[in-house]
């Protein structure tokens, strides 16, 4: 049962990674309703979504192949520092520096307080309003060439809100472009790739904290995670696959639609949430 549950988990993160719904949100929901009837925790969430976020880096190869090797060669003068793959380069970086020193400071409150799922419901039915405040509003004129430094820190200060599950990583991000008045498009493009760095060092380095975890060696003073090595890493490999025809999926969604439907769909979410918490069918 473990490993089915791991690969419905799996499914779950890979469905629900790059929609702007709140993957994490759904995991721990998920997660409750299934046999375990437990919360996975942030840890599990953590490593699963480096095989979201591998699908990420296939999808956008290329333009992370140019970033990558345009902003080396800035760093020896080889292309101007205002080269737009250059530029992109530096500011990456700079968005990915709100989650990382936010995440380090905040990390107990990240693991427990904020996985509360009164919290979650909250978060789910206050951004997918804002989600779609900023959809309907938004110029949906600027092009990923128009970003500034300004609007990288905002975008990345956007991306810190989604430690708190219900927010999603996606939806805090693109919200945040679409207020500015990016395209859909752009906005999703740069929130997808602004990601990278934070998502694979956070799932990165909760593989080192469940290999030098004392529950892992048999220890009783510390609660041991629900699921282990080898489902976690089925899961991991669920979510990769899943999330590759996801993110392709949205991409040509965006395009051509507005985000009504996630908009819809959060709120009811965070209703049945709510519901579901209300009557004691899962626990907060």
């Amino acid at each position: 049962m473990d490993f089915i549950n791991a690969i419905i988990l799996g499914l779950v993160q890979g469905l629900t990674e790059f929609l702007p719904i709140s993957s994490s949100a759904h995991v721990s929901i998920v997660g409750q309703l299934m046999g375990t009837g437990e919360d996975p925790g942030a840890r599990f969430t953590a490593i699963t979504q480096i095989g979201t976020e591998v699908a990420v880096v296939l999808y956008f190869w290329r333009d992370i192949v140019k970033i990558i090797g345009q902003w080396c060669r800035s760093l020896v003068g080889k292309v101007p520092r205002n080269d737009p793959d250059a530029r992109m380069g530096w500011l990456i970086i700079l968005g990915s520096l709100p989650i990382i020193v936010l995440g380090l400071l905040f990390q107990d409150a990240i693991e427990t307080t904020l996985r509360n799922l009164w919290i979650t419901a909250t978060m789910l039915i206050v951004f997918g309003i804002l989600l779609g405040i900023a959809d309907y509003v938004g110029a949906k004129k600027r092009r990923l060439k128009d970003l500034t430094v300004r609007d990288g820190t905002i975008y990345g200060f956007a991306q810190a809100l989604a430690l708190i599950p219900g927010v999603s990583r996606s939806g805090g991000t693109i919200t945040a472009g679409l207020f500015m008045g990016y395209e859909r498009k752009a906005a999703a493009r740069y929130a997808f790739l602004l990601a990278i760095p934070a998502v694979l060092g956070s799932g990165f380095y909760q593989v080192y904290k469940s290999i030098a975890d004392p529950c892992l060696a048999g220890a009783t003073n510390c609660t041991p995670e629900i699921f282990g090595p080898a489902e976690t890493l089925v899961a991991t490999v669920v979510a990769f696959f899943v999330g590759l025809v996801v993110i392709a999926f949205f991409m040509s969604y965006i395009s051509k639609r507005s985000f009504l439907p996630f908009v819809i769909y959060r709120i009811v979410a965070g209703i049945v949430v709510f519901v579901l918490l209300g009557t004691n069918v899962i626990a907060a």
